[in-house]
């Protein structure tokens, strides 16, 4: 097996070299980010590299790339990143917990990140460059589209189909046979009943409480 480079040094590139590590143990060799963000030389004991010159020092024939970045501008950061990284000859890396329950026969593409306590059920499809925190529920028949973010403890019910680069919040919920376009953004703990069109925001009920009420909580 090769070894890994990660681009991405801030919170959710730690997290990366914590599950590859310990979970996935694959070695780590070094971090990776573009030459403006280079700040420090080395993170968690690994060289940090300007990724203009990543192929030199840790060539492609030896090593594999994960792009370990949030979702920032609708996930287009890391979806950039993970293309110019398979523009280089890098094959790409994914990460399944060994905690996650995956029933869907392994149809899940590269740069993913599935932490633990998911469920994803049978005839489940799932894109290239998704992430799905920890927690979730991915019902039957469903399809993640690529360079999706899907949050904490958010169900999806069966036969939906989420588009390229939506985001989740915490606590979202959808209805089976929902479809999301491209660029939908579902708020923390909105419920959605019906299908969306691109570059949709969902936001969730407003709370009824006063403050009060809310001051005894």
């Amino acid at each position: 097996m090769k070894k890994l480079v990660l681009f991405g040094t801030g919170d959710i590139g730690e997290l990366a070299h914590w599950y590859f590590t310990h979970d996935a143990k694959r070695e780590v060799a070094a971090f990776t980010v573009d030459a403006a963000y280079v700040k420090e030389d080395r993170r968690a004991g690994l060289p940090v590299v300007a990724f203009e010159d990543v192929h030199e020092a840790f060539p492609p024939e030896s090593h594999d790339l994960f792009v370990a970045v949030s979702y920032a501008k609708l996930n287009t950061v890391r979806c950039d990143k993970y293309l110019e990284a398979k523009r280089r000859g890098y094959a790409i890396a994914s990460y399944v917990s060994s905690h996650a329950t995956v029933l869907n026969e392994g149809r899940i593409g590269e740069n993913c990140f599935i932490l633990e306590d998911n469920t994803i059920q049978p005839f489940v499809t799932i894109g290239n460059n998704v992430t799905l925190w920890s927690g979730n529920h991915i019902g039957h028949h469903s399809r993640i589209r690529d360079h999706c973010f899907i949050s904490s403890h958010v169900v999806v019910s069966g036969n939906c189909d989420i588009g390229e680069n939506c985001f989740l919040g915490v606590n979202a919920t959808l209805r089976d046979n929902i479809k999301l376009e491209r660029f939908v953004v579902i708020g923390s703990g909105a419920i959605v009943m019906k299908s969306c069109p691109e570059r949709t925001l969902v936001k969730p009920a407003v709370s009824t409480y006063s403050i009060e009420d809310r001051d005894l909580i």
